[in-house]
């Protein structure tokens, strides 16, 4: 069965800083800030939520239908999905756009600077889910404004449950906006600085959340995540990657094993233990979708 992974296809051009972002920035100066970062290293990758999620689902085994646009720039990315056996049959291209373009900068603690161009995917609502027998899950992940709100409405109508993942979207929308994404969904998916804003933005708690919902899961890096449900939270202990290298693609490789656990039936808790096996692995591997799995390991002890 076949899961809808509403997002981004992007190009990731990642920069390595090897100082601290902190030791740089002025806390008394924010308001006249003007920084200038060196970055000896400088990598173009293959990226955006939907696809980096559709890799790690593949890679699991799982069948992923990405659903985003590209713009004319994105013929090799399509071909890139379709060599990898993954499904384009939702990817639009938008003529006259430019692919989204993302331009990360990590630091040596692992904290990120991010600018995003959305190019081709601000069309992306004009694709739409459709109720299909194969299709038994969904992902609502950052895009474009109108196609995040019309993606889960259409999920709901059409009886396919879903993640609700804002991720770096959740500033576009607002309090009554975000209780209705939790509404619709059967699962929120965030880290916990987006689980913070959730939280202020909507008025409720995390236990209040977990409650209008299947289950929350709140993804806390290298200590590991909390499930929420029902209003109580379960720790899940993170797993030790055996290298640090770059943790951009890191909450999409989580992601990819919450849809690959959810789909089989598995409790929140084990598809999340999952996800930290998942995102140990991926960080270890500059790029989100450079990765490969020796399935018979990643799913030993599950």
């Amino acid at each position: 069965m076949a899961a809808v992974i509403c997002g981004s296809l992007a190009f990731d051009t990642i920069m390595n800083f090897e100082g601290k972002f902190a030791d740089q920035i002025l806390s008394d100066q924010l308001h006249n800030l003007n920084v200038s970062f060196l970055v000896p290293g400088l990598r173009r990758e293959f990226g955006g939520c939907a696809a980096n999620i559709a890799y790690g689902l593949k890679q699991l085994g799982g069948d992923p239908l990405p659903m985003a646009a590209v713009g004319s720039d994105g013929a090799d990315y399509v071909q890139r999905l379709q060599t990898l056996g993954i499904s384009t049959e939702f990817v639009r291209e938008i003529a006259g756009s430019y692919t989204a373009q993302a331009m990360i900068m990590n630091d040596r603690q692992n904290n990120q600077i991010t600018a995003f161009h959305p190019g081709a995917m601000s069309f992306a609502h004009q694709i739409d889910v459709v109720a299909r027998e194969d299709i038994r899950l969904g992902i609502v992940s950052p895009d474009g404004r109108e196609a995040m709100l019309q993606h889960a409405r259409q999920f709901k109508a059409a009886g396919i449950p879903f993640i609700f993942d804002p991720g770096q979207g959740l500033p576009m929308f607002d309090g009554a906006e975000l209780q209705a994404f939790v509404d619709q969904a059967e699962w929120i998916a965030v880290n916990d600085y987006e689980g913070k804003m959730l939280s202020d933005r909507t008025g409720l708690s995390w236990a209040e959340l977990s409650r209008r919902v299947r289950g929350m899961v709140v993804t806390r890096g290298e200590d590991g995540c909390e499930v929420w449900e029902a209003g109580e939270a379960v720790v899940v202990a993170p797993c030790k990657p055996s290298a640090i290298v770059d943790p951009t693609g890191c909450g999409d490789a989580f992601r990819a094993a919450l849809l690959y656990g959810l789909e089989r039936g598995w409790p929140l808790e084990r598809a999340a233990r999952l996800g930290n096996r998942l995102g140990a692995i991926k960080i270890a591997v500059a790029g989100p979708q450079n990765y490969e799995l020796d399935r018979a390991a990643v799913f030993d002890g599950l």
